[in-house]
């Protein structure tokens, strides 16, 4: 089966430094990948790449087969490639509801005409109450984006991803800048998304304890360069990982070319 985000050979390099190196990787449809690695080892720069944020040295980006490379992350995200980043990107002088059912609008090419038929901006807006009941905001749907603690707007955004109804989740450490007590609510959320089985997610994530309680696979860059790529079982007990994890006793050769 041809999988759904495929690279091939994908390399970014800025001056003298080769932040991607030749990662070969396949992601399988509806699957759960987390990357981890080391500060600095190219985890959000792959992502760039994938979502078109970046363009690459040398290398290919596949979506279901069709190469990427010259498509803007807009044209990536209308293909099915959803990215959520480390700062939240919502509106802030909007409500909650409106920010989801804009997104909702813009997935249905919908703009607003005074002699529209009201059925048509009901359903936008029935489909933007759903959304916000799946991330547990449907509490917060007439409060002002601008209210919502740092966690819920996380929350937010998640939800106006799946209104684009995009194919693949790039989520780059949804918990980045939350408190203790945020965490729970937002891996709750992505629980819920992965239990519907109708999404593939790709995981950017410091926080183990989560990686290793969704993820159905995980792949390790180190220095750019992928290390390994298995499942969590197989990760924590590869010790060239725990190795590059613990410093000073890594050998570049082991890496995968």
């Amino acid at each position: 089966m041809e999988p759904i985000v495929k690279t091939e050979n994908l390399t970014i390099r800025f001056g003298g430094h080769t932040a991607v190196d030749h990662v070969n990787f396949e992601m399988p449809e509806k699957h759960f990948k987390s990357i981890i690695g080391p500060n600095g080892a190219g985890k959000t720069t792959f992502f760039n790449l994938i979502s078109g944020e970046l363009k690459p040295s040398e290398g290919e980006v596949y979506f279901k087969g069709q190469p990427l490379t010259k498509l803007s992350s807009v044209e990536r995200t209308r293909l099915g490639l959803g990215r959520s980043f480390q700062i939240t990107n919502v509106f802030p002088n909007l409500t909650v509801l409106e920010n989801v059912r804009l997104a909702v609008q813009s997935k249905e090419k919908i703009r607003y005409q005074m002699l529209k038929h009201f059925r048509s901006y009901q359903l936008i807006t029935e489909r933007a109450h759903e959304l916000l009941e799946l991330v547990l905001l449907s509490s917060k749907a007439d409060a002002f984006a601008s209210q919502l603690s740092h966690g819920e707007k996380r929350k937010l955004e998640i939800a106006m991803l799946l209104a684009l109804e995009t194919e693949v989740l790039l989520l780059d450490e949804p918990t980045a800048g939350m408190s203790l007590e945020e965490v729970p609510a937002i891996l709750e959320v992505i629980h819920q998304i992965k239990n519907r089985g109708d999404r593939t997610i790709l995981l950017i994530e410091h926080k183990m304890d989560m990686i290793l309680d969704l993820s159905d696979s995980i792949m390790v860059l180190f220095n750019g360069k992928l290390l390994a790529d298995g499942t969590p079982e197989d990760i924590m007990n590869n010790e060239t990982v725990q190795n590059a994890y613990l410093g000073g006793l890594y050998d570049d050769s082991l890496v995968k070319s």
